[in-house]
């Protein structure tokens, strides 16, 4: 652990920050610790939580009907109360005091896409509050309203937006998966929550190519009776070029320009609905079986999201907040999200390594982004494939933070950003989940960054790291646990009617007690580090590691494109622990690498981690986040049935598990 941090924020950013004018606010109330400093404030935040939450309603004017009988009427997991009493809207915030003639967001499709070929894309307020008072009023003549569900198969592009938008407006459920979801996919979570409507793209592009999905979007239309009308999106002649053959039912398909009413002097209105109403519906990886449709609320992710984007993330009037994702990942929904600020927002639709690695710092040049969020992963890429994010004449003056989620960021990524792109940059490493749809350790503008760890615990969040007896400790490696609710936790799972299914999600460990399924360290400094899924472990003799430790070791040798690490029991030993590699182009699996990465893991991690075996793999399964197979994997090489271990339609590169499947037949 470093001594010295790598960046720390300016007296000048820090007395400039919301988190400071928040604080102050609290003092000039007379309530909270009377301190400015962030430990202080965090820990009042978790234990007084009443008084932390009613102080992000008032502060951020919670526009709303009705008085609540309490902030917090049961204090229970689950079962937790807010707000009870009152009614609000979510999309009602993100329209309220907005200058028409400013951009809402800009957009791009990746190079080469049809008919959108690089172009950066914009949208002032007045035009996006038009085009959603449209989509709302249209969904309503088709007998949408509150509490009805919503599909979306749809780009992450502007278009997506106004569609949820207005679902939110009309206190309707939203649900979304992105085009390059296979069918079982889209249907395994789609039909859990029998959607009235869905909107559809025709096709999208990737990596150079164009997919059409008309032919998975009537198949999936078929499949599920509930949905009354399919809308076809961008394209008003959806069966044009369909195969001979094709069974639809064309009334229930309408091309979106029939759909929509093109009526400039509609007003757009907002339905509030009681706090805890379903906002949307987000779903957990379905590895291993169905996936769990978590609901969100509209109130809770309100005031979840407000306090994040102003207070945690700092955006504002003149930033343009950034962050790679796809609309089937919960970061989709936080960059929305930041449209609850002054900021603007920059989507990107595509391959982000198409047409090569410098495909997102050329949009962040071109955008003038000022807050760059991407996954761990491709950082990582970015490395190994030797990216000078500001070469090529690329301009990323503007770009005052980096933002790091989806997997442990490791030391080095942090060594590589302050490299390449500053060292005045305010890198925020996150983690949090789709379960809570934000980050609850992270980014805090006004501490400072140490290599390789993450800020702070984030307000509000009661968390700490557990030992096995449920004893809270730090500067030791520990379950991640909340011990107090937070409002943006799930409402239930779709159809779980007794409530089983959520409490065997969270609560099955320690009652009462939310277990998120990470490895943390709280440091005696207040900072974070994550580890790996705590399901995922490697116990070694007593010893055990998370496997981002031991991938930090392998993948900094250049010749390890990729790894997976997995530890199978084998009775009368310590187990077999065997090391799957993807090698960089060029590179040999030659005993010299092994014996190579085998010294990086015995210094790095310990001897009881050096691998029994290397193998070599052309590519390392991954979820259609991004996220590495290793329990599925694992479940494989111990005999299970690949079909019953991963739902191959969850993954992005469902081929990767026939290797496995294969080499289980050999042990």
């Amino acid at each position: 652990m470093s001594n010295e941090p790598l960046w720390s924020p300016t007296p000048e950013a820090i007395e400039n920050s919301q988190l400071t004018a928040w604080a102050r606010w609290l003092k000039q109330q007379g309530i909270g610790p009377d301190s400015e400093q962030y430990d202080d404030l965090w820990a009042w935040s978790t234990e007084e939580p009443e008084q932390f939450w009613q102080s992000i309603w008032d502060y951020f004017d919670v526009l709303h009907d009705g008085e609540p009988k309490a902030v917090l009427s049961s204090h229970e997991m689950p079962g937790a109360k807010w707000f009870e009493g009152t009614s609000l809207n979510y999309a009602e915030h993100i329209f309220r005091d907005r200058d028409p003639e400013k951009v809402a967001a800009y957009w791009r499709y990746e190079k080469g896409d049809s008919g959108n070929s690089e172009e950066l894309l914009s949208i002032d307020w007045k035009n996006l509050r038009a085009d959603v008072a449209d989509y709302a009023a249209s969904l309503k003549e088709l007998g949408v309203g509150p509490g009805d569900r919503v599909a979306g198969y749809l780009r992450n592009d502007i278009q997506t937006i106004k569609i949820f938008l207005a679902v939110a407006s009309i206190g309707a459920v939203w649900t979304c998966c992105s085009p390059d979801f296979g069918a079982g996919a889209v249907r395994d979570r789609f039909a859990q929550v029998e959607p009235k409507v869905m909107f559809a793209v025709r096709s999208y592009s990737y990596g150079g190519k164009s997919f059409d999905r008309r032919q998975t979007v009537i198949e999936l239309a078929n499949s599920m009776p509930t949905v009354e009308k399919v809308i076809f999106c961008g394209d008003a002649d959806p069966d044009r070029d369909l195969p001979e053959g094709t069974e639809w039912d064309r009334d229930r398909f309408i091309p979106e320009a029939e759909f929509l009413s093109h009526r400039s002097d509609l007003e757009l209105e907002f339905t509030r609905v009681p706090f805890d109403s379903p906002l949307w519906i987000l779903y957990s990886s379905g590895t291993t079986g169905l996936p769990k449709p978590i609901v969100q609320g509209q109130g809770g992710i309100l005031l979840e999201h407000l306090k994040k984007m102003h207070l945690h993330l700092d955006a504002g009037e003149g930033d343009r907040i950034f962050w790679f994702t796809t609309t089937g990942w919960m970061m989709w929904n936080f960059l929305v999200s930041c449209l609850l600020t002054d900021a603007a927002i920059v989507l990107y639709d595509g391959n982000p390594g198409y047409p090569d690695m410098s495909a997102l710092w050329q949009l962040a040049s071109d955008a003038e982004v000022t807050c760059f969020g991407t996954s761990a992963s491709y950082i990582s890429a970015c490395m190994k494939d030797g990216v000078e994010p500001s070469g090529d004449g690329r301009d990323l003056s503007k770009l005052r933070s980096v933002g790091s989620t989806g997997s442990p960021l490791a030391p080095e990524g942090f060594d590589w950003i302050y490299e390449h792109i500053g060292e005045d940059t305010w890198l925020f490493s996150t983690s949090g989940g789709t379960d809570l749809c934000t980050a609850f350790v992270g980014g805090v503008p006004t501490l400072p960054v140490y290599r390789g760890e993450l800020q702070g615990r984030a307000l509000g969040a009661a968390l700490e790291s557990w030992d096995e007896d449920g004893i809270p400790h730090t500067g030791e490696v520990g379950e991640l646990v909340l011990t107090k609710p937070m409002p943006s936790m799930p409402l239930y799972l779709w159809g779980d009617d007794d409530g089983s299914r959520y409490i065997d999600s969270y609560f099955d460990t320690y009652p009462g007690i939310w277990r998120h399924g990470d490895w943390i360290e709280i440091t005696e400094r207040g900072t974070a580090i994550i580890y790996g899924r705590s399901d995922s472990t490697i116990n070694r003799g007593g010893i055990r590691m998370g496997t981002s430790e031991i991938y930090r070791a392998v993948l900094a040798d250049d010749d390890i494109a990729d790894a997976l690490v997995v530890d199978i029991p084998k009775e009368g030993t310590e187990g077999w622990m065997p090391l799957f590699v993807v090698l960089a182009d060029g590179a040999e699996l030659t005993d010299e690498l092994k014996k190579k990465v085998a010294g990086e893991i015995r210094s790095r991690c310990s001897p009881r981690h050096v691998p029994n075996e290397m193998i070599e793999i052309k590519a390392v399964p991954r979820t259609l986040s991004g996220k590495v197979l290793e329990v599925p994997v694992k479940r494989i090489l111990t005999g299970t049935p690949a079909e019953k271990a991963a739902s191959r339609d969850s993954l992005a590169n469902p081929e990767a598990l026939d290797f496995f499947s294969e080499y289980a037949k050999t042990l």
